[in-house]
């Protein structure tokens, strides 16, 4: 029981530190790396945290916020959202997140993560699909399901909507990886609400930014690296020539991730990105048989 408690205590540091403005994953690092608990370093000196190497703005964000919260109340809040709270500490922390570079200190879930989500894959793509992508992305997600890899997506219009759609319907496990915090309120975008409602039953509903985060631009392509991050290839099925799917794409290179493209017709501007990547070394896709065998998978999993 005891253990637990720490835990829960370490937690709640972890989010009192992750609602002061500019910490991010690199602060994080220097904080436990110095202090070696959160805990010891909330209630630490100011000139402790300039030798555990912060830089003196943000010291002064620290002295300036750290008055105004308190880390047993915000665990209040965060209980009453029947949210859960997994630190890069925790035994649970999804394995193939914990390599990439700055990986979220702390994860917001409305839902579980599970062992088997360590088999994941990354579904991206356009959120002005066509209909070409409305045909496909039920087809392929559904397969890649029923193999048994979890669908990792990100909540967006179009293509994201699909695959968790798919996931969902062959009752098989997604989770979704969000630009804004997981409460009720901040969910984005509000249509999919109740979507990512059904999401949390049979899978999880994810950020690593606090409660009542509204989705900014800048938050979107940060939470693009934990979509990779997540997942042992990305997918990406529809993409213009500039567009999110793509950056989610370069994440997922930078992490030495497989990144896979359904190739699309010439003259589309939603194939211009999807076809770009395969000219660059994204492999081809036709089915989610290419997939499964160029992620070389185990027996005992298929």
């Amino acid at each position: 029981m005891h253990q637990n408690k720490s835990y829960t205590n370490q937690a709640k540091y972890f989010n009192a530190f992750n609602l002061i403005n500019g910490i991010g994953p690199i602060n994080f690092k220097k904080l436990l790396t110095y202090f070696h608990s959160l805990e010891n370093a909330w209630s630490a000196d100011l000139n402790e945290f300039n030798q555990a190497g912060l830089s003196q703005s943000l010291i002064e964000q620290i002295k300036k916020q750290r008055l105004k919260i308190n880390p047993d109340w915000e665990m209040e809040r965060i209980n009453k959202e029947k949210i859960s709270l997994i630190t890069i500490q925790d035994k649970k922390y999804p394995k193939l997140l914990k390599e990439i570079y700055a990986p979220p200190p702390l994860l917001y879930i409305k839902g579980t993560i599970e062992p088997k989500d360590d088999f994941s894959i990354g579904i991206v793509g356009t959120r002005k699909l066509s209909s070409y992508g409305r045909e496909i992305t039920p087809l392929i997600t559904s397969d890649l399901s029923q193999a048994g890899l979890t669908i990792v997506s990100g909540l967006a219009k179009g293509i994201d909507t699909l695959a968790h759609q798919a996931a969902i319907k062959a009752e098989k496990r997604t989770i979704a990886v969000l630009g804004s915090s997981v409460d009720k309120k901040s969910i984005y975008p509000a249509v999919n609400r109740r979507l990512a409602e059904e999401i949390s039953q049979n899978g999880a509903v994810i950020s690593e930014y606090p409660i009542n985060t509204k989705p900014l631009a800048h938050y979107f392509p940060q939470r693009n690296r934990i979509i990779s991050g997540l997942s042992l290839g990305i997918l990406v099925i529809e993409a213009p020539e500039k567009s999110g799917a793509l950056i989610t794409a370069k994440d997922a290179l930078e992490q030495n991730r497989d990144v896979f493209a359904i190739p699309g017709h010439i003259l589309s501007n939603n194939s211009l990105g999807t076809n770009n990547l395969i000219k660059l070394g994204a492999k081809l896709v036709s089915n989610a048989n290419d997939i499964i065998e160029e992620l070389n998978l185990p027996n005992t999993f298929l």
